[in-house]
């Protein structure tokens, strides 16, 4: 009973966690209609540094908070957990607190640093309004996390799942009604707009807020009666031990989790001036920022989700292995991980960069659209290297060698600050790119290396179905270009209408091209089951 519990939560949350995704997305192609590039630009300045501190305040404390509640939970202590989760509620809304008025205070120099008021972009002062509007939901949402944490290690999915559900609504909602009643009812400036749009972070917290509170309400006799039955052996465990283990628990989740945002801050600081050095106008290297962090970025994170969400369910299962010693069951899992990891991300890569100019061109307008889809173009491979380094960096983890993710994480950042200024002088807006593509497959190479001196690993075997997936992926691209060229004859390509016209076609045709090939040829049984052995047949 408390198995299938278990499994149904999990899958509740797998849910709500990929429409909370997806729906964080999708938000972002009626932005870009109404804000345009620099606006994405002005969102990105406040919400970046707003990720990296709500991390940093958190510390990956409400994981952790779940696996520690779970752990005493599972001997009968549910006073301890208790316990933790009323300090970890005045810990958390401290950190909040402070991590708030850090941002509050520090935004006018960290505009000042992003933003040159050269009169043709952004202005200090508007990125300073948003980012001090983004801050306050630093007040809210590490409390919040740690109550899901809480329900967690009972092993309760549902209030999680629902608010995080509730908090996507609130958040995206408010961001385009804002948003359009600013711009197109009252007239309102581009910086009071997004200001507005960044703030939309803290009325999602509040909305994901109540509904934990109502549960809580609702569960609250029941938890303190378990509390009130609680069986201990010894003496109470002392507060300074409970956070030495939670933070031994958390750092590790934390650090991984950061990869992202950490590169994205070092272009935030980095990008916009060295594209200045190289010959562009202020509001040039703006809008080119907005493609290259928010649009382009947003596209990459859809294949990635898909992959990850799929994978990432195997690493309990390779925890489990490890812990057993079962060697071969858990590299036959990892090997699992990294066939779907293939078998998605790679057509996806390949499809994006060959369609880069109509998919920009459909999702975000025909505003930028050449420059957009350069980008889009040279981001693409970024798709394979996120889903690599995510999920390498999470078998590491279900292995114990934390230290080996982290080690990983900041080998691939030394790479990234190292690089992402001078490329950008020497070759402009593709620098950044391959600052971010070389940073996270150096990181990649050194988690596989790491993996295979812990559990001889051959990665010899990935030969076959990559070759596979690299045929088939060609065969796919061939085609596409075909049709896509095609259609550049058939179809107006200076209006938007002519763009959806050639993508539509062009995905249809590597689509179902992928797939009858992967099925063909054996490739999607051996990734995704025998459900597809009628078919090959």
């Amino acid at each position: 009973m408390a198995e299938s519990k278990l499994v149904r939560g999990t899958m509740m949350l797998t849910g709500a966690t990929l429409f909370s995704r997806l729906l964080g997305l999708l938000y972002i192609f009626p932005f870009t209609l109404m804000v345009g590039q620099q606006g994405n630009a002005l969102y990105s300045y406040g919400y970046l540094p707003y990720t990296l501190l709500l991390s940093l305040s958190t510390l990956g404390i409400p994981m952790a908070v779940s696996k520690f509640v779970a752990k005493y939970h599972a001997v009968g202590d549910y006073e301890t957990g208790h316990r933790l989760f009323r300090s970890a509620l005045i810990v958390m809304g401290i950190t909040g607190v402070i991590s708030f008025l850090l941002l509050f205070l520090l935004a006018p120099q960290i505009a000042a640093q992003v933003v040159a008021d050269d009169g043709t972009g952004n202005r200090p002062e508007d990125a300073t309004f948003v980012i001090r509007m983004v801050s306050v939901a630093l007040i809210i949402i590490p409390i919040m996390a740690v109550i899901r944490g809480y329900f967690q290690g009972f092993q309760s999915m549902g209030p999680t799942a629902i608010s995080q559900v509730v908090e996507q609504i609130f958040r995206v909602g408010f961001i385009l009604v804002a948003t359009f009643l600013i711009l197109q009812v009252g007239n309102g400036s581009l910086g009071t707009a997004v200001g507005f749009a960044t703030f939309g972070a803290f009325i999602g917290g509040l909305g994901s807020f109540l509904v934990l509170y109502y549960f809580w309400r609702k569960r609250k006799a029941g938890i303190h009666q378990l509390v009130s039955e609680t069986k201990r052996q010894g003496e109470p465990l002392p507060l300074g031990g409970m956070y030495k283990e939670l933070i031994r628990y958390a750092l590790p989740l934390s650090f991984v989790g950061l990869a992202i945002p950490l590169y994205q801050l070092i272009d935030m600081f980095t990008y916009s001036s060295a594209l200045e050095t190289y010959g562009f106008t202020g509001q040039e290297a703006e809008s080119a920022f907005g493609i290259f962090a928010r649009t382009s970025h947003s596209v990459i994170l859809i294949p990635v989700a898909v992959a990850t969400a799929m994978s990432v369910n195997i690493i309990p299962a390779i925890t489990r292995s490890n812990t057993s010693g079962n060697r071969d069951e858990m590299n036959a899992y990892m090997t699992k991980c990294f066939y779907i990891i293939l078998f998605f991300t790679v057509p996806a890569m390949a499809g994006l960069m060959i369609l880069s100019t109509p998919a920009f061109a459909t999702l975000f307008g025909m505003d930028d659209y050449i420059l957009g889809g350069q980008i889009l173009q040279m981001y693409a491979p970024a798709a394979v290297l996120f889903s690599l380094f995510a999920v390498t960096a999470a078998m590491l983890q279900g292995m114990n060698k934390q230290k080996q993710a982290i080690m990983g994480l900041v080998i691939g950042l030394v790479i990234k600050l190292s690089l992402t200024y001078i490329l950008t002088v020497l070759f402009g807006v593709g620098g950044a790119i391959v600052a971010t593509l070389l940073g996270y497959s150096t990181a990649i190479v050194y988690n596989v290396v790491s993996i295979r001196k812990a559990t001889n690993y051959e990665v010899n075997q990935l030969k076959r179905p990559a070759l596979k997936v690299a045929l088939i992926t060609i065969v796919m691209v061939v085609a596409v270009a075909i049709v896509q060229a095609g259609g550049q004859h058939v179809f107006d390509a200076s209006t938007q209408l002519g763009m959806v016209s050639i993508l539509a076609f062009g995905v249809v045709t590597g689509g179902l091209l992928y797939f009858v090939l992967a099925v063909r040829t054996g490739l999607a049984a051996d990734v995704l089951g025998d459900r597809f052995t009628l078919l090959r047949k």
